[in-house]
């Protein structure tokens, strides 16, 4: 099976996206290198953490402007929880956050309902359920599914986010991540 490269952002929750990627039988690299994000059969950039963090980290070792460079050639980029909110134009997490850019769109925090919303819940259109852990929601145009009314899923070129954790989501999210991955 094809090669996968984690992003490594000084944080995230690359040991359990690993542990599915094995569970699939993917092989998998923990990395930063911007070389290895241009080029890989696929990239995943995780969630969990600090916008402002990631987005430091993701600048100093060059991972940005990799992540912008594999998406403009149409490279295949999948965005978890955190990962899906970089992606974005900016976030008012932090204090406000310059994001990668690669979807145009805004992420504000959570102001109805529980915060930080966890636990789990179905992604419509469909019938699955997945586990949702976030206090910040992506608002974009290029949301192609919800949950609770909240945007889940975006898809923009060979980018696709998710706000939930295929990894964390058993056999729902096994089989969202085998779909993304045999899609290169």
């Amino acid at each position: 099976m094809s090669d996968v490269v984690v992003v490594d952002y000084g944080a995230g929750n690359t040991r359990s996206v690993g542990a599915a990627l094995a569970h699939l039988g993917h092989r998998s690299t923990v990395s930063a290198d911007p070389a290895l994000l241009r080029d890989a059969p696929y990239v995943i950039l995780p969630g969990v953490g600090s916008a402002r963090s990631a987005m430091e980290h993701l600048h100093a070792t060059g991972a940005a402007d990799a992540l912008r460079a594999r998406v403009d050639a149409g490279g295949a980029l999948l965005g978890i929880c955190l990962g899906l909110q970089l992606a974005l134009e900016e976030s008012e997490e932090d204090g406000g956050v310059a994001g990668l850019g690669l979807v145009a769109g805004r992420v504000r925090r959570l102001r109805d309902g529980r915060v930080p919303r966890l636990g789990w819940a179905t992604v419509d259109p469909g019938d699955e359920v997945y586990y949702f852990a976030h206090s910040y929601v992506a608002y974009t145009d290029d949301a192609v599914a919800t949950s609770e009314g909240l945007t889940a899923i975006v898809q923009s070129g060979s980018f696709v986010g998710v706000q939930f954790h295929p990894e964390k989501s058993g056999a729902a999210g096994l089989r969202f991540l085998d779909q993304c991955l045999s899609r290169v």
